[in-house]
């Protein structure tokens, strides 16, 4: 129990690398599309969320997996 909990805030800890990466490329990404400042902020913020939403997607799928291995 207390090595799964650990486990857990391990990866908990390596997500807040996750963080700058989506600010960054969202930013990135968005100012080769627009050229607009206020409209790369508006398009960079929704594609944030959208990465966010698919990683967090991607991590409940892998952690049900693993759970039923």
């Amino acid at each position: 129990m207390m090595f799964g909990l650990v486990l857990l805030l391990a990866e908990a800890n390596l997500m807040w690398f996750a963080a700058p990466l989506i600010v960054v490329i969202s930013l990135v990404y968005s100012a080769t599309r627009h050229e607009d400042t206020q409209a790369i902020l508006t398009h960079s913020v929704r594609l944030g969320v959208m990465i966010t939403l698919f990683m967090t997607a991607i991590m409940i799928v892998l952690a049900l997996i693993s759970w039923w291995l």
